[in-house]
Parts: C-alpha cells; structure tokens; sequence
C-alpha cells in the first residue's frame, strides 16, 4: 500500500490536467498595481500608499506620477523597499529617476506611449514610430531595463502596430522592448482579443485588466472588473493563449479612494477567476 500510495503521489500531478497555469496568472503575487498615485482623491504620500498596497496583498507597483510628486521619488523606492514591495514599473521617463535606479539597484520596466505618426505608407509610419522610440531605448539598455510601449489609443494603440514597431527594432538589435497592453484602451478590440493577444504574446510585458461594457451596456471607459460584459470571456482567453506574465489591477478614478477601487478589482477578478 505504501509503495501504491507513493506511485500515485509521483504520477498524479503528471496525469491530472494541470491548473498551474491558472493559478500562476492571476494569482496574487502576479498582480500589478497600477494608476494608483495621481488617481487617488485621499492623495496618499509614498509612506500611506505602500501601506495600503501592502494591505490589499499587493507585491507590485507601476508607479505613475504627476509633477508634485518628482520630489518624493526616492522615498518611494524606499517606502517599497521597506514592505518588500517590488518597484515594477514607472511611467514615461524623468531626468531625476535615473541616478536613483542606479543608487537602488532596482530594475523597473518603463511604460511609454507609442504615438501615431506620420507616414506615407504603414512600412514608413513603423520606421517613423521605431525611431521616435530609439533614445529612450537606447537609455533604457544602458541602464538594463525593458522599455514597455503602451497602448493609449489612435495608431499607436492598435495590436498590430505595437507589435510591428517591437519586431522592427527588435531587427534592430534593441531586443528589451515589448508591449504594455491596457484593457481600457482596448475596448475596439473586444471581438478580436483573441487574435490580439496571441499576436502581442511574444512581446507582452503587463496585461492591465478592466470592466469592458458590453453591446447592451452604456459605455464606460473605466470599469470595475466583473461590471462588464465581456472582460469575463476576455479573462478566458488569457487563459487559452496562454498568458503566464505579470497582470495590472487599475485603479485610475481620481474621484475616489484608490484601496476602494483597487479592492472592487481585486473581488471581481476573484468572482470571475472562481468561476472559469
């Protein structure tokens, strides 16, 4: 019986269909805190913001920022650092960031907007957006981070486009960029995210999450998850793609209390996730 029941403790998790995927992607300590500075009415100091991050389980944030808040960047990265909170990315670039990445040792990715350029051809406009890109990449390799380009919108937030301007510097030799893709910025490609995200999956960094009206639904452009009519089969497909990176949890309503929104996320991410 012994030797049975060790048999079946080795050979089980191999014949079982496997649910370690699952668990990986959505689980806690893959979760991203993200538009939670700026988008907070309480206006927490770094201090309050990574205790609060710390309460709700969080292991990661995307630090955005505004300019009153240049100031306090290091004490940010301390503030982390003391709750063993990963500093996991930061939003655009500024002057004053980079003495402290070096000083601290941390290795956030950086998250920039790739904008819509002008082109005659789509081949040009690639070119043209690659380019636009290359002194922040350069900044970015001599400094050992990966650069994120962000969808937010017009030519440069389409799928296609992100993944066409990574492989055309990618050719370049500038192999660390990849793609932030946002659910909120992505409500045009709800019918075709499954063709998206497998086009964008060899380059994708962070997976931002959000409610997402259905037809029958008044629009809404910021949405709690598990208010919206499609973000569940959306949360599927992830699953069906095979998604295993990191995962954002938004706050971004400037009017109210970020741990409020942050924790209506997190419950419907768990209400959906427990029912796939």
């Amino acid at each position: 019986m012994k030797a049975l029941s060790l048999l079946l403790t080795i050979l089980l998790p191999v014949l079982l269909p496997a649910k370690a995927g699952e668990a990986k992607v959505f689980a806690e300590h893959n979760l991203v805190a993200w538009c939670i500075v700026p988008f907070d009415a309480k206006k927490r100091g770094p201090a309050e913001r990574a205790d609060m991050a710390k309460r709700l389980g969080f292991t990661k944030i995307a630090y955005d920022w505004r300019g009153e808040h240049v100031s306090t960047f290091e004490q940010e990265i301390l503030e982390y650092k003391k709750r063993d909170i990963e500093f996991f990315a930061f939003w655009s670039w500024h002057a004053s960031f980079e003495p402290l990445i070096k000083k601290h040792g941390i290795k956030p990715q950086i998250w920039k907007t790739l904008g819509s350029p002008k082109g005659a051809t789509q081949e040009a406009k690639v070119y043209a957006a690659a380019k636009s890109m290359l002194p922040l990449v350069k900044k970015c390799e001599l400094l050992g981070l990966k650069l994120g380009l962000y969808n937010h919108g017009g030519w440069g937030g389409e799928p296609a486009n992100l993944v066409s301007v990574c492989q055309e510097l990618h050719e370049q030799g500038h192999k660390r960029v990849g793609i932030v893709y946002n659910f909120h910025h992505g409500h045009g490609h709800v019918d075709d995210f499954k063709e998206s995200l497998q086009t964008m999956k060899p380059y994708l960094l962070c997976l931002n999450l959000n409610g997402m009206s259905g037809k029958n639904q008044q629009f809404q452009k910021i949405l709690p998850i598990g208010r919206g009519a499609n973000e569940a089969q959306m949360l599927k497909v992830i699953l069906e793609v095979g998604y295993e990176g990191p995962i954002g949890i938004l706050g971004h309503v400037a009017s109210r209390d970020v741990e409020i929104v942050l924790r209506e996320n997190l419950k419907g991410l768990r209400e959906l996730t427990g029912k796939l």
